[in-house]
């Protein structure tokens, strides 16, 4: 298996307070990996260490099969990315900052500048000073910045946010153009889960600072199963109903109002005429499928 990037035991603390521990993180050459947990996980701590800004306290980084270190100064050239809040040298233009970069990347071909503004949708306000862009156009400036030196490798931490919807779909289509006909591989952390799902070919769960599983969206896919939702008037009678007189044990209580049937004997339409008959108020029924988001939360509360 040729891995692009892999981690090995990276430690980081705090103040006494384990923020990474023993990380383990393989990305495969080519592919997308969806970087996901919780706000305090640990995900921007592991994302600096791969890009040396902050040093673990035990354990390894490679990328490219190079140990990463103060020195890794080439390794470094075939690697976007975007840390955190990005920054820009505000009273200058988004364009006169993506020059900056190019002169201290060493990279010349300033014409990649009009690709990577017409590729995040800023080549009609590149004149504008980056103290006048909302946070979003920052955002989608610092993707700009992340690709403008064609690099093989992106990293990339919470890159949508502050971006709307619809700038949310443009880039979700960029990074999945950036990888299927660019050959680039990306890691991308986000805690939007149903963006990640869209995009990613594998998925690792941090939280605590421990890496709690990798997983390839296949295998997710195969582990999902369809059930029906239910959301009714009298939880309490409408559980009663299910087990006791159709005979359905497979399901669970979600909220007040609100039963996952997962046993599938009967359909839809017939649990509905069922419970209406014996007087429950359905305020909504129909097929689901398990989510990123489900597996995501059925792996931590296994924890």
């Amino acid at each position: 298996m040729e891995y692009i990037m892999e981690t090995h035991n990276l430690v980081k603390s705090y103040k006494n307070k384990t923020v990474v521990n023993s990380v383990n993180i393989h990305v495969k050459k080519g592919e997308i990996y969806g970087f996901v947990g919780p706000n305090g996980a640990g995900k921007s701590t592991v994302m600096k260490m791969l890009l040396n800004l902050t040093q673990p306290d035990s354990g390894d980084v490679y990328i490219f099969g190079e140990k990463i270190g103060s020195t890794s100064y080439e390794c470094r050239k075939r690697i976007g990315s975007i840390i955190e809040h990005p920054y820009f040298y505000e009273k200058i233009t988004g364009r006169k900052n993506l020059e900056l970069h190019c002169e201290y990347m060493g990279y010349h071909n300033t014409e990649r500048i009009d690709e990577v503004l017409k590729l995040v949708d800023l080549q009609d306000i590149e004149g504008k000073v980056v103290s006048h862009y909302s946070m979003g156009m920052k955002q989608r400036l610092a993707i700009a910045r992340a690709i403008l030196t064609k690099p093989e490798f992106l990293i990339l931490d919470e890159p949508i946010n502050a971006l709307d919807p619809e700038g949310i779909r443009e880039m979700r289509m960029l990074f999945r153009r950036l990888n299927q006909e660019f050959g680039i591989t990306i890691f991308i952390s986000s805690h939007i889960l149903s963006e990640v799902e869209q995009i990613a070919d594998t998925v690792g769960i941090i939280q605590n600072g421990k890496l709690l599983k990798e997983s390839s969206m296949i295998d997710i896919r195969k582990s999902q199963t369809d059930y029906i939702e239910l959301e009714v008037d009298d939880i309490s009678r409408a559980g009663y109903l299910l087990e006791q007189k159709f005979g359905i044990t497979n399901f669970k209580v979600i909220s007040g109002t609100k039963i996952e049937i997962y046993d599938l004997q009967k359909s839809v339409k017939e649990l509905s005429a069922l419970l209406v008959q014996n007087g429950i108020g359905i305020a909504s029924i129909g097929m689901k499928k398990n989510s990123l988001e489900d597996y995501f939360f059925h792996i931590i509360e296994e924890v």
